[in-house]
C-alpha cells in the first residue's frame, strides 16, 4: 500500500509539476477542469446520486465551471466566490447537524452546494495562479501544514475529539497543532518576505502581520470544514473513499477536499487586495 502510495503521488508531481511552472495558463486550465469533472463525478456519489447520474452531474460541473469563465458580468468570478463562501457556511451547518441518512431533499441540497463549490475552486486556482505561482503554492502549503502539523499532533497528544461521529482520528490537539504549524510558516512568511509574493506576503503589505495571522486562522478552519464535509457525506452513503481514481489515496476529492474551501476564501482576499 505505501509502495502504492508513494509511486501515485510521483505521477502525480511530474503531472502537475510542470503545469505550474512550465506550461502556459492554457494547460492549467484543462488541469483544472479535468479535477472538477473527476471531483463533480465524485461528488455525485457522495450526495446520492446513482446510476448514469454521477456522470452527469460531473459534466453540468464542468459546464458550470466553463459558464463562469464566460459569463459578461465584470464582478462574476467574485459573486461566484463569494457564494462559495456561502455555501460552505451552509456545509458548517450540515456538520452540525451530524450523520444521517441521505434523503432525497439532502442529494437536491448537496447537488447545488457542489455545482458552486467545485467551479469556484477551480477559478480560485486560476486566479491564485495568476497572482504568481508562490502565492497559489503557499495558500496550499497552508493547507498541508495544518493537515500535518493536526496528523503528528494528534497521533502524540489528541485526547478530545473534534468530531468523533464524523472522524473519529481528528482531536482538539491535532487541529491546534496544525493551526501552529500554518501559523509559524505563515507569519515567517510573511515577515520575511521570502518567496515573496506568497499568499502571506500579498496579505501582510496590505495589513501587516495581525492580518496574517487572522486570515491564516480563517483558513486553518475553512481546511478543517472541508476535510469534516466530505467525511460527512462519506459516511451518509456508506463509502471510504470517494472513488479508487487514485490508487493508495483513495478520489480526487480525497485530496483536495481541505482546499476546496480554502482555495476560494483565499482567492477572494487576494482580488479585495
Amino acid at each position: 500500500m505505501l509502495l502504492t502510495r508513494v509511486i501515485t503521488a510521483l505521477c502525480l508531481l511530474l503531472l502537475i509539476l510542470p503545469i505550474l511552472f512550465l506550461a502556459p495558463p492554457a494547460a492549467l486550465a484543462g488541469l483544472v477542469a479535468v479535477i472538477v469533472l473527476l471531483g463533480g463525478w465524485e461528488f455525485g456519489r457522495l450526495i446520492g446520486l446513482r446510476g448514469v447520474w454521477p456522470y452527469v452531474y460531473a459534466v453540468a460541473c464542468l459546464v458550470a465551471l466553463i459558464a463562469w469563465h464566460d459569463l459578461p458580468v465584470r464582478q462574476g468570478l467574485v459573486w461566484l466566490l463569494q457564494a462559495a463562501v456561502v455555501c460552505w457556511g451552509v456545509a458548517l451547518v450540515l456538520l452540525a447537524r451530524g450523520v444521517r441518512t441521505a434523503t432525497a431533499g439532502f442529494t437536491l441540497l448537496g447537488a447545488m452546494l457542489g455545482l458552486i463549490m467545485l467551479p469556484a475552486f477551480g477559478h480560485a486556482t486560476l486566479i491564485l495562479r495568476g497572482a504568481g505561482i508562490g502565492v497559489l503554492l503557499t495558500a496550499a502549503v497552508l493547507v498541508w501544514a495544518a493537515d500535518i502539523g493536526a496528523y503528528f499532533v494528534g497521533k502524540a497528544i489528541g485526547r478530545r475529539k473534534l468530531a468523533p461521529s464524523i472522524s473519529p482520528g481528528k482531536s482538539w490537539e491535532g487541529a491546534i497543532g496544525g493551526w501552529l504549524l500554518a501559523m509559524l510558516i505563515g507569519l515567517s512568511l510573511a515577515a520575511t518576505h521570502a518567496f515573496a509574493p506568497t499568499w502571506f506576503s500579498v496579505m501582510a503589505d496590505h495589513g501587516g502581520l495581525v492580518l496574517v495571522a487572522l486570515l491564516t486562522t480563517l483558513l486553518v478552519a475553512a481546511s478543517i470544514i472541508g476535510d469534516l464535509f466530505e467525511s460527512l457525506l462519506k459516511r451518509q452513503v456508506g463509502m471510504k473513499d470517494s472513488s479508487r481514481l487514485l490508487p493508495g489515496h483513495g478520489g480526487v476529492l480525497d485530496r483536495i477536499d481541505a482546499l476546496l474551501p480554502v482555495f476560494p476564501l483565499a482567492a477572494l482576499m487576494v482580488t479585495y487586495f
